[in-house]
């Protein structure tokens, strides 16, 4: 299968590089990093799908709402999704919520209804309390989907999945189990415990931790909530530090609570460990393979291409060319995709797989995002 590494973008160059034509861009990353595919893949086999590019309406109107504003892996999301809907003649609106809340999202949804929007991309931060404002879009003629976290699958057409959960799961644990020597105990810094993409890879974790004997070494202490505020994930940093003196690792599924934990243990000379999810250019001073690094390595995808690809399926909803069936299939500037369905019977479209983070490649990709 073709495959394709995250691609290498800044904002900057974003309009004039990214879309010079549809195919697969490459990055120089670690020797043991995991690739990203183009398309999608069920049980070894490639699915192939008739595709069209996506084109979009005249004067349509498609708006994005992130998680939460000045969190950078969201900033980067809407740039994406910013210039995918821009280069393709339609016109972007990227609103925040007040806050990291259901509640806040909510208000923000009821405003884009009444703005007559064509598509509305959300990245939710409850994956049930949006069902009553999202049911309101659709029955307003808005077209619905997700990105990054996902709400009920009856609410939305289809969701922009970065990874699977399985696949982040798998790569987190082992992580863990490669930093800790294969025992000892760990803990889990996450974001809000609503949010649906964390819970969903926590769920994958847990559920490994209890199958694998490969990890029956392993003693999770306990999962705490940083909620993507950076003072309140140290705070729950320096808790698991006081609580469990024998923590060799802090796993943190989300870019907020990486950079947050590692700056404390930095800090403080820990010799508590730290593997996850977080940004390159807010980790580059935090990875190393010695002593003085707490975080040897992590792992992400590129939220620009995420928001890209949000903004395409948006597009390719409001058009008709998709209605978030399995099978259904586009293509765009970042390759062609196809829908499928995943375990529970939702339908997905996966970006690609989890991207290796170390010292080898972390100056280089901190200097694109």
């Amino acid at each position: 299968m073709k495959n394709k590494m995250i691609s290498v973008l800044t904002a900057a160059v974003m309009a004039a590089a990214m879309f010079a034509g549809c195919g697969s861009s490459t990055a120089t990353g670690s020797s043991d990093s995991v690739t990203s595919s183009s398309g999608t893949e069920n049980e070894g086999e490639e699915v192939i799908a008739v595709s069209a590019p996506v084109v979009t309406k005249a004067g349509g109107t498609y708006a994005l709402v992130p998680k939460s504003a000045g969190n950078p892996f969201n900033e980067r999301e809407a740039e994406g999704f910013k210039a995918a809907v821009e280069d393709a003649g339609g016109t972007a609106i990227v609103s925040y919520p007040e806050s990291a809340t259901a509640e806040a999202q909510i208000a923000v949804v009821q405003s884009l209804i009444s703005q007559g929007v064509d598509s509305i991309a959300i990245a939710a931060n409850d994956e049930e309390a949006l069902s009553g404002a999202l049911n309101q879009a659709k029955t307003a003629g808005i077209e619905v989907c997700t990105l990054d976290s996902d709400v009920t699958a009856a609410d939305r057409a289809v969701f922009c999945n970065q990874a699977g959960a399985e696949e982040i799961g798998r790569a987190l644990m082992d992580a863990i189990y490669d930093i800790s020597d294969g025992e000892g105990e760990y803990a889990i810094l996450s974001a809000t415990s609503h949010a649906t993409n964390q819970n969903a890879w926590i769920e994958a974790m847990t559920e490994l931790a209890k199958t694998d004997s490969k990890y029956s070494g392993l003693t999770l202490d306990e999962v705490v909530y940083g909620d993507d505020e950076t003072l309140k994930s140290a705070d729950q940093t320096q808790a698991l530090l006081t609580k469990y003196p024998n923590l060799k690792v802090i796993c943190a599924p989300t870019t907020v609570g990486m950079a947050a934990a590692a700056k404390v243990l930095q800090d403080q000379g820990s010799g508590v460990k730290l593997t996850g999810l977080g940004l390159p250019s807010e980790m580059q001073a935090y990875i190393g393979s010695d002593d003085e690094h707490p975080c040897p390595y992590m792992f992400l995808w590129n939220p620009t291409d995420l928001g890209m690809l949000a903004g395409y399926t948006s597009i390719a909803l409001a058009n008709g060319q998709i209605t978030g069936a399995a099978g259904e299939a586009f293509s765009c500037n970042l390759g062609n995709y196809t829908i499928t369905a995943n375990s529970d019977g939702a339908t997905e479209i996966i970006l690609g797989q989890p991207f290796k983070f170390d010292s080898s490649n972390i100056s280089e990709w901190a200097q694109v995002y």
